[in-house]
């Protein structure tokens, strides 16, 4: 089952004397995040966002309530979270937190390879690593040529790998 909040990503300072927090994003840029009008600390209790801009690689975000530097300092170290039902992903597009446990089974022969346990970025597209039943670790490129089909509810991951990534020769 999924969950209802996702991890939008950790509080590693803060940005000014307002109380505006940095924000290390976990999910796909702080550009993205930009959207959110309310993000939630791990107990769900709700933060509205007053104003959110990006700067480099973090989010720079005001909450109501956090008015000072020493409140924003306080909140150093949390992981703030937003809501499923408040992201729009484009079709074909799903959440890291949803893709990591699915099984990786060959699209034609449903040979199970492993369970999808990371997710490397590498710039010209994500590489999955597979770790096989002895744990062994298994990396294949995530392009649509090797990537058939997701398929989230059913915990599986279709893929047409080539050979050497799961072959032991």
């Amino acid at each position: 089952m999924q969950s209802e909040y996702l991890e939008a990503g950790q509080v590693v300072g803060t940005h000014g004397i307002q109380g505006e927090l940095r924000l290390l994003p976990w999910c796909d840029s702080a550009d993205f995040l930009c959207r959110f009008k309310m993000f939630y600390r791990k107990d769900g209790t709700g933060l509205k966002v007053l104003s959110a801009r990006t700067h480099k690689t973090l989010l720079l975000v005001r909450l109501e309530g956090i008015e000072t530097v020493e409140m924003a300092d306080a909140m150093r170290g949390q992981v703030l979270y937003f809501a499923r039902k408040d992201a729009n992903l484009p079709k074909g597009a799903y959440f890291r937190q949803d893709l990591i446990g699915l099984s990786a089974v060959d699209a034609e022969t449903g040979k199970s390879y492993g369970i999808l346990t990371d997710i490397l970025e590498t710039g010209a597209n994500d590489v999955y690593e597979v770790t096989d039943e002895k744990g062994e670790k298994h990396l294949m490129p995530a392009v649509k040529e090797m990537v058939e089909s997701v398929h989230i509810e059913e915990g599986i991951l279709k893929i047409r790998p080539i050979g050497g990534i799961f072959d032991e020769d």
